[in-house]
C-alpha cells in the first residue's frame, strides 16, 4: 500500500553516515547495482508503483561513492519510477561519464528516445519478474523490447526469485542478448548451497557464456540479521557459500554493488561500509576481487575505457 504524500508505511530510511570500510577497494572499483529515487518534487514517482520510497538523490549517491572509495556507478532504474527514466538520465548526465545506466522501456519506445538514453549512458534494460513488485508483462512485449535494444549493443538485467526460475528458464535462455541476473536469483540461503535449488541457478549460468551474475544484497538474502555494532562480519555469513561459489566458478561474469538505498528492505537498514567489508569473504583473492570490482564491470559497461 502506498500514499501520494509520503513513503510506503514501514519504509526504512537509508543508513546515514556509513562507516568507512576496513577493506581497501582496488583502484577503479565500480558499484554495479545502485539506484536514485526522485527527488519526488522534481521526478515524480510512477502512479502504478507498488511502493513509495524515501528520496535518494544523485548527489547523495555520488557522496556515498566517494566515502566508500568507489570510482564509478551503474544506476538501475527502480520500479517506483516505472518507465520514466528522467531521474536516471539526470544522474548519468551529472556523473561526468562515471556512471552507466540500466533503464526500463516499453515496447513502443522510438529510436530517438533509445538514442537519447544511449548517449546519456544507458547500456541495458531491466525486466523485473518479482510479483510483489510489478505486474507481469507479456513475454512477447519483452522480446519486442529486446529487438529494439539489440542494435545498440545493450544487455538485459533480470530480477526474479529462486522459486520462479523453473518457469522462467526457457524464456530467459531465449533472450538473444547478454543477460545479467540480479542478486544471485534470490536464493533461499537457509538451504544447502550444494543442493538442487541453487544447483538449478548455477546450471542457468552454465547454459550460456554471456550470462552474468550480481553477487549482491547479503543484507536482503541473509536470515542471520545485521552485523554486530562493533563492525565484525559475524552476520551475512549464511550468504557467503552461495556468493563465493558463483565468484569462484564464474570469475569473469560476476558483478558487485551496494543496492543503495536498499528499496523494500525490512528488518534493518545496512551500513554500506560493512557491505564493502563483506567483499573479501566472497572473493578471497586479490585477483578475484579485481575481476569482481574492476575488470568485469569495466568490460561490460565501459568497454572502450583506457
Amino acid at each position: 500500500m502506498t500514499t501520494d504524500t509520503g513513503k510506503t508505511p514501514g519504509w526504512l530510511d537509508w543508513y546515514a553516515g556509513p562507516s568507512r570500510p576496513r577493506f581497501e577497494l582496488p583502484a577503479g572499483a565500480v558499484d554495479a547495482h545502485c539506484h536514485v529515487f526522485g527527488p519526488a518534487d522534481q521526478f515524480p514517482y510512477a502512479p502504478e508503483r507498488k511502493y513509495t520510497p524515501c528520496d535518494a538523490s544523485k548527489d547523495q549517491l555520488f557522496a556515498l561513492r566517494d566515502r566508500l572509495g568507489l570510482s564509478r556507478n551503474v544506476i538501475v532504474q527502480a520500479t517506483c519510477h516505472g518507465a520514466d527514466n528522467r531521474a536516471l538520465v539526470d544522474a548519468l548526465r551529472a556523473s561526468g561519464g562515471l556512471a552507466r545506466g540500466v533503464a526500463t522501456v516499453r515496447p513502443g519506445i522510438d529510436d530517438a528516445e533509445l538514442r537519447e538514453l544511449h548517449e546519456a549512458g544507458v547500456r541495458g534494460v531491466r525486466f523485473n519478474f518479482v510479483k510483489r513488485l510489478v505486474d507481469a508483462a507479456p513475454q512477447q512485449d519483452l522480446l519486442d523490447v529486446v529487438g529494439r535494444i539489440a542494435p545498440f549493443g545493450w544487455h538485459v538485467v533480470v530480477y526474479f526469485e529462486a522459486a520462479d526460475l523453473a518457469e522462467l528458464r526457457e524464456f530467459l535462455l531465449s533472450i538473444p542478448v547478454p543477460l545479467v541476473v540480479d542478486h544471485m536469483g534470490r536464493p533461499d540461503v537457509s538451504r544447502d548451497p550444494d543442493g538442487p535449488e541453487f544447483g538449478a541457478f548455477l546450471d542457468l549460468l552454465r547454459a550460456r557464456p554471456d550470462i552474468w551474475c550480481k553477487v549482491t544484497c547479503p543484507e536482503r538474502l541473509s536470515v542471520g540479521g545485521p552485523p554486530a555494532l562493533d563492525g565484525e562480519q559475524r552476520a551475512y555469513r549464511d550468504v557467503v557459500p552461495f556468493a563465493r561459489r558463483v565468484v569462484e566458478e564464474f570469475p569473469d561474469r560476476v558483478l558487485w554493488g551496494t543496492d543503495w538505498p536498499h528499496p523494500n528492505l525490512t528488518g534493518h537498514m545496512p551500513d554500506d561500509g560493512l557491505l564493502v567489508d563483506f567483499v573479501p569473504h566472497i572473493a578471497p583473492t586479490a585477483d578475484l576481487r579485481h575481476r569482481l570490482l574492476v575488470g568485469n564491470p569495466m568490460r561490460l559497461y565501459w568497454p572502450d575505457a583506457r
